[in-house]
């Protein structure tokens, strides 16, 4: 059941183009920031790596809107839960669909993206590792915020206000990892990315039964 939904959550944001904008929105931010701050080199390197995090926040949040409320209304997980899939393997099918679509592509444009703003190998490679162990708990917490938030009413600008204090520990320890050359500030991403992924389903799932009764 949960590899069915994954690969319908996952087909469905590759048929309708979803999937691609991670990576032309983070091309577009790449190309478009050296105009904002100049062409200095030194200063462009200081502060591409914080931009790349910034940026892979973003992206995890485009399609929030559309990763649970509308299978929702639609009574698509009514349906799931009555041919005996839990809430909570729902939304763990749901968060790995979401990830397998934005967190590939996100680190196939960081390639070039880190071209475009001056970043040295070293710190390209940081940058890299540590997108490829945060994004999944970036998933993870949108996936949570859209199970909290399905059915509530201008639920756009609250999941902002929801994410964004939550997202700051994996934001703080990937841009210290460029600072202070990774090592235990990858540790922390990764362990923040790894308690995001485990609480998501637990208390995604128990939002979901809530709104159910």
């Amino acid at each position: 059941m949960i590899g069915a939904i994954i690969l319908r959550d996952l087909g469905r944001a590759f048929r309708s183009g979803g999937a691609w904008l991670p990576l032309a929105f983070l091309l577009l931010i790449a190309a478009l920031f050296p105009f904002a701050v100049g062409p200095n080199a030194t200063l462009l390197a200081q502060t591409g790596g914080g931009l790349l995090w910034i940026a892979a926040l973003l992206a995890s949040l485009l399609p929030i809107d559309r990763l649970i409320e509308p299978d929702r209304e639609s009574g698509v997980i009514d349906q799931l839960v009555l041919r005996g899939a839990g809430e909570g393997s729902i939304v763990l099918a749901k968060g790995i669909a979401h990830w397998l679509s934005f967190g590939p592509p996100l680190l196939v444009a960081a390639l070039p993206a880190g071209a475009l703003l001056k970043l040295a190998p070293e710190t390209l490679q940081t940058v890299m590792i540590g997108l490829a162990l945060g994004t999944p708990g970036l998933a993870a917490l949108a996936i949570l915020v859209a199970a909290l938030t399905a059915g509530l009413r201008g639920s756009g600008a609250l999941t902002g206000l929801l994410v964004l204090p939550l997202a700051v520990p994996i934001l703080i320890f990937g841009a210290g990892a460029l600072q202070f050359g990774g090592g235990s500030a990858l540790k922390m991403v990764a362990a923040c990315s790894l308690f995001l992924c485990v609480a998501a389903p637990i208390a995604g799932g128990a939002a979901l039964r809530a709104g159910r009764e």
